[in-house]
Formats: C-alpha cells, structure tokens, sequence
C-alpha cells in the first residue's frame, strides 16, 4: 500500500486552531462524518451536513486529494459555459473541517463525495487523522429506506462499538449483507483499531426515500447531539419547519392520489403499530406482522443504490 500521507495535506491555519482547542479540552474532540453518493435515503445526511457548513462557524483542517480518490466519469463535475468559453468550474471537495457548536465548542466534520477508490488507503489515512487529533468519537449518519409510515416517528438503527450511547433503540436484524460504502468500511476499521464509533442510520418512509425526508434528518441529528453532547440547537429548528413543511406537502399529496397509495401507507402504519405494540409487551410475536426478512432490506438498499445511480448517470 501506498502512503496514505500521500492522500491527504494539512491546512497549517486550520490545524493550528485544532491543535489550540485540544490543548484546551484533554477529553479529545468529536468526528462527525458523512460522505456524499451512497444510500442516504432522504437525503439524511446531505442535509445535516449542508445545515452544520452554512449555519456554524468553521475552517478547514486537511483536504483530500479529490484527483486520486474520485472517479470523474462516474461523477461528473459540473462546468459552467458563458457565450463562447468555460467560466466556472465546480472542484470536488472531500475536506475535514474544525467546526464549533453553538456554546463555541469545537468538533470535526468530514465530508464530500464517497471515494470511488482507495478504499483500505483511505481508512488508514482517517485512522491516522483520528490519532493526530486524538478523536474520542467518530459519528457517522444516513438515512436507509425502510417499510416504514410518514406518520409515525422516525425509527433509528444505531451501529458501531458504542451503541451504548444510544439506548432504547435495536437492530430490526441480526445479519444482513447490504452494499458497501466508504462510510461503513471507516467505521469497521477504526472499530478493528480500537477507536470508538458510532453510526445513525433513520428509517426514511420509502415511497419518499428519493427525495429531502427532514424528519429523518432530524431525527439523526438529534440522535448525535444526545451521543455526543453537540448543542445544535439552530440548526435542529431549521430542519423542525421543513419536516412540518414536508409532512404537509406528503399529506397533500396522498389525498390527491390514488387508492393503492393510501393502501400501502395504511398497511405500513397497521404493521408498525403492531411490532410497537409486541414491543412494549416484550413479546416480538405477539402479533402477526410480517417483518422484512435480511435479503429483503439488501434487495431494497441495492435498488435505491441503482436508482440513484441512473439518475447520476453512472
């Protein structure tokens, strides 16, 4: 393997001021990260992410090498042309920034396009970036889609080796192969080297999981500020109008649609309240409900995946 040094290069401003704050605060600061092109039904973590960037302050720390780790045909940048030439051209961005929450306390943000290759290179090069800047966690966030109603609260899968700063919340599986991504393939090596991770994965409705879903958003983001102790609060009430915006948007458009929809959204709320229900009477078969099985959520994941990447024009 290549140096993974090599991927990557500090940005000497950015990391001078991270290195100010861990003097500060001995405990080690909080990764969040998020990479953007695989299943992030509803756009969960796209859109924590764009609110974390234009809301709060922040700087860049290091920048990856976006020319080494991004397949340019798969993901076509954007140019822009003006009359008789190229003006403008929009540069892939795969950054590590130090940003600070609302009391001023500084965190981690990793972000940008999912590398295309690389992959074990670039979990070392973060293994690395985690062990500079002495990270205590690292939290990774998406959405998924699930059979699951709008009109019920939005569920969350926790994963990783602290789930423990998630109570109250189970795996609807205990194995399932779904398809790999950058982000899972992080956490799984920063978990073999014996650093703390933690995933938040929402169930996203999935007859909505193609577009914005802010109560999925929402509800992630709220899951990682109890895990980590980030006061977001600015940044939670932007994404409480859109769910509100959102829910009424989805209720318009079901009273104005077909039967077979209003069916399907029935039957999922039927089938949700009855696992609610064995739930809370700790018995998973009290009631005839039809879960989806492992292959099915792989099955479910892969056609969001190629969904998306039709779109994409990959």
């Amino acid at each position: 393997m290549l140096d993974p040094q090599g991927l990557y290069e500090w940005e000497p401003k950015g990391l001078a001021v991270a290195d100010l704050a861990l003097a500060q605060d001995s405990a080690g600061l909080v990764m969040l990260y998020h990479f953007d092109g695989y299943i992030d039904a509803g756009e969960t973590g796209d859109q924590i992410v764009k609110l974390l960037l234009d809301g709060l302050p922040h700087q860049v720390v290091a920048r990856f090498d976006h020319d080494r780790l991004i397949d340019y045909r798969a993901r076509r940048p954007l140019l822009t042309f003006q009359r008789d030439r190229w003006t403008t051209y929009e540069t892939p961005k795969l950054e590590l920034y130090l940003v600070q929450d609302a009391t001023g306390a500084p965190f981690l943000l990793l972000t940008g396009p999912e590398p295309d290759v690389e992959w074990e290179r670039f979990a070392v090069a973060v293994r690395r970036i985690v062990e500079r800047l002495r990270v205590r966690l690292a939290v990774n966030f998406h959405g998924i889609p699930m059979g699951v109603p709008h009109t019920r609260p939005v569920g969350i899968t926790p994963h990783g080796n602290r789930t423990d700063l998630m109570p109250g919340h189970r795996s609807f599986f205990d194995e399932a192969q779904v398809p790999g991504s950058a982000e899972s393939f992080v956490e799984f090596r920063l978990a073999q080297a014996g650093h703390d991770v933690l995933g938040v994965a929402a169930h996203v409705p999935h007859y909505v999981a193609r577009s914005p879903y802010p109560d999925a958003a929402l509800t992630a983001l709220e899951a990682v500020t109890a895990a980590t102790g980030l006061v977001l609060p600015n940044t939670a009430h932007a994404l409480r109008s859109e769910a509100h915006r959102t829910q009424e948007e989805i209720e318009r458009q079901l009273a104005q649609g077909d039967d077979e929809l209003v069916g399907l959204v029935r039957g999922l709320e039927h089938q949700y309240d009855a696992v609610a229900g064995a739930e809370t009477r700790g018995n998973l078969v009290a009631e005839p409900v039809d879960l989806p099985s492992a292959d099915e959520l792989g099955a479910e994941f892969e056609r969001f995946l190629a969904d998306r990447e039709g779109d994409s024009g990959h």
